[in-house]
C-alpha cells in the first residue's frame, strides 16, 4: 500500500488545517488508518487512529481539537485540526495497518503553527 499525504502548511495559533492521505495499491487489505507526528528533537507519537468501522482514538494532547475521519470509498483518511497551538508544530505522517498486521507510512507533511 502506498500513501500520499498533503495539506500541511503554516498557520497562526488558533487556526485550522486539514490533512489528507490517500492510499493506493492493495487497499482492500487496509484495516485501521491514522496519523502520527514528530516534532524536532522528539520521538514520533500517535495522534489519532480510525478503524474501518469508524471507531476513533486520540492522543490526550489533541482530543477535542482534532478530528480524524475516513472515506473508505476513496481510501482516504483526513485529520481536521482546529485551535492549533505552537506545540502542534511537527511533521505529520499518515499510517495504515493491514488486516494481517502490516504497516505502511506516508512521506510526511510539515505543519507549522506560529505564535
Amino acid at each position: 500500500v502506498q500513501l500520499q499525504a498533503y495539506g500541511g502548511g503554516l498557520v497562526q495559533a488558533g487556526g485550522s488545517l486539514r490533512l489528507s492521505c490517500a492510499a493506493s495499491g492493495s487497499t482492500g487489505s487496509i484495516n485501521s488508518m491514522g496519523w502520527h507526528r514528530q516534532a524536532p528533537g522528539k520521538q514520533r507519537e500517535l495522534v489519532a487512529t480510525i478503524t474501518t468501522g469508524g471507531s476513533t482514538n486520540y492522543a490526550d494532547s489533541v482530543r477535542g481539537r482534532f478530528t480524524i475521519s475516513r472515506d473508505n470509498a476513496k481510501n482516504t483518511v483526513y485529520l481536521q485540526m482546529n485551535s492549533l497551538k505552537p506545540e502542534d508544530t511537527a511533521v505529520y505522517y499518515c499510517k495504515i495497518w493491514t488486516i494481517k498486521g502490516f504497516t505502511s507510512w506516508g512521506q510526511g507533511t510539515q505543519v507549522t503553527v506560529s505564535s
